[in-house]
């Protein structure tokens, strides 16, 4: 597949032709992280970390196929939106807390807002989102504020994102 020769072009010393003997080859993040669709994302890592098996950036292939077919433009928004939700989980506790947000609105505007302003947007998005009240928001929550708002997910591997992903 074209996939399979776009990976293998990132390190063919690393990777054979013929995959089928060498399944747990794994090319580094700085090779995933500097490709052309995502080297002017501001959430390259954490794309990578959220597809890489290891959860480190390190990618199998299958790791690889798996986020260009999340990241194609056919992929369902679901399936975008769970792992939109997971990139934006910094932390990894399952949850989009306050220091997520944060975090995602500083890589979003690639630190150009105040921390008062920074601090205010998440607080709205919160307070708007936030279907529990638990101050946090959960997969239901984040998923519910997309259908709101569908320009949320408006992205795909060649852009970089406009609003959220």
């Amino acid at each position: 597949s074209k996939l399979f020769y776009r990976y293998r072009d990132l390190a063919p010393q690393l990777v054979p032709l013929d995959y089928t003997n060498h399944p747990d080859v794994k090319l580094p993040y700085e090779l995933i992280g500097s490709m052309p669709e995502l080297k002017d994302n501001p959430f390259r890592q954490r794309i990578a970390e959220v597809f890489s098996e290891d959860g480190e950036g390190n990618m199998t292939l299958d790791d690889f196929l798996d986020m260009f077919s999340v990241l194609s433009e056919m992929a369902p928004r679901d399936l975008k939106a769970y792992y939109a939700f997971k990139i934006y989980d910094f932390n990894n506790d399952d949850f989009i807390c306050k220091s997520d947000l944060e975090k995602t609105l500083n890589k979003l505007t690639r630190n150009e807002l105040t921390e008062d302003e920074v601090r205010m947007v998440c607080e709205k998005v919160i307070d708007e989102a936030d279907l529990d009240n638990d101050g946090r928001l959960s997969l239901e929550d984040f998923q519910h504020m997309i259908v709101r708002a569908p320009d949320f997910l408006s992205f795909s591997l060649t852009e970089t994102p406009t609003v959220m992903l």
